[in-house]
């Protein structure tokens, strides 16, 4: 019954987004967005939680502004992933623009394995086929959705132009397969983790727990770390952008993993607070040592 209601929802939607214009869509997006705002409680409280502890400098009006704007962003997310529904590179390279690409271009270059570290930020799902229509065949690691008929639909989205979707619960040996055949793999590392799962970080000056995986694999193929998200510009146009690369082979064996988690972390950081409003802040990131503040 839940997988019908769902299905009947996403052609719902996939029918007013092949109807209408991209104008009416836009403010579509809006009506939804500030619908979810009003109506949600549950997750509205843990959005406001996070931003209490990340941005405690801001004003009450402030955070309000990046709720809203929180629930209109991820709107637009959902819209944009019914319209890539069987695209093409040109239409999906049309909507984006790379910053500091010659970071990934170089990093190819080495021949060595490579590790694409984003975060839930953005429109992700438009990161990998982006990439996967610039540079080539990649491969991400995902989780596959409880509803059976949902997951059908997100994978063939995800696995256009060459994506290999590698699934989260047993992914070591499909990331060391894929590394060896210099396929990059992207890695979501943002979200909070079992605590045998997860290595403490500073996050926004906050201990929080981070999952070590790009830095595990990394030190066992000796690949490259690059930091990358993707976000909306001034112009409304998905940008791209490249942080430096991480090096495994500049830090000792024995704290290589914690450094390179952190710099994963400090990364993730500098993204969000330049579009605190882009963030799926609606996990409790914090949980493990401020699980008060979701009370």
């Amino acid at each position: 019954m839940i997988d019908f209601i769902y299905l009947w929802l996403f052609y719902t939607l996939k029918f007013i987004v092949n109807l209408f214009p991209n104008f009416m869509l836009d403010g579509f997006a809006n009506f939804i967005g500030n619908l979810a705002f009003k109506i949600d409680k549950k997750y509205k409280k843990i959005i406001f939680a996070n931003l209490n502890l990340c941005f405690p400098e801001k004003s009450d009006d402030e955070k309000q502004q990046i709720v809203r704007k929180t629930y209109i962003h991820f709107a637009r997310v959902g819209i944009d992933f019914i319209k890539n529904q069987n695209t093409t590179k040109e239409k999906i390279l049309n909507k984006v623009k790379f910053i500091n690409e010659e970071v990934f271009a170089n990093a190819l270059k080495t021949n060595r394995p490579v590790i694409v570290q984003t975060a839930h930020y953005g429109n992700w799902e438009l990161f990998s086929l982006a990439m996967a229509a610039k540079f080539g065949s990649v491969s991400i690691v995902g989780r596959a959705l409880d509803s059976k008929v949902m997951d059908k639909i997100l994978t063939k989205n995800r696995t256009q132009f060459d994506i290999n979707l590698i699934e989260k619960s047993s992914a070591a040996k499909n990331i060391m397969r894929s590394l060896k055949n210099n396929r990059p793999v992207g890695i979501l590392t943002d979200q909070n983790t079992a605590k045998k799962d997860g290595i403490e970080v500073s996050f926004f000056g906050k201990r929080a727990l981070h999952t070590p995986v790009a830095s595990i694999f990394a030190q066992k193929m000796n690949a490259l770390v690059i930091p990358a998200f993707i976000y909306k510009n001034s112009d409304k146009k998905d940008e791209i952008y490249f942080f430096e690369a991480i090096d495994v082979a500049n830090f000792n064996k024995e704290d290589a993993v914690q450094k390179i988690t952190q710099l994963q972390a400090d990364a993730t950081q500098k993204i969000i607070e330049f579009k605190p409003d882009e963030y799926f802040w609606f996990h409790k990131r914090f949980k493990h040592f401020y699980e008060e503040i979701y009370e």
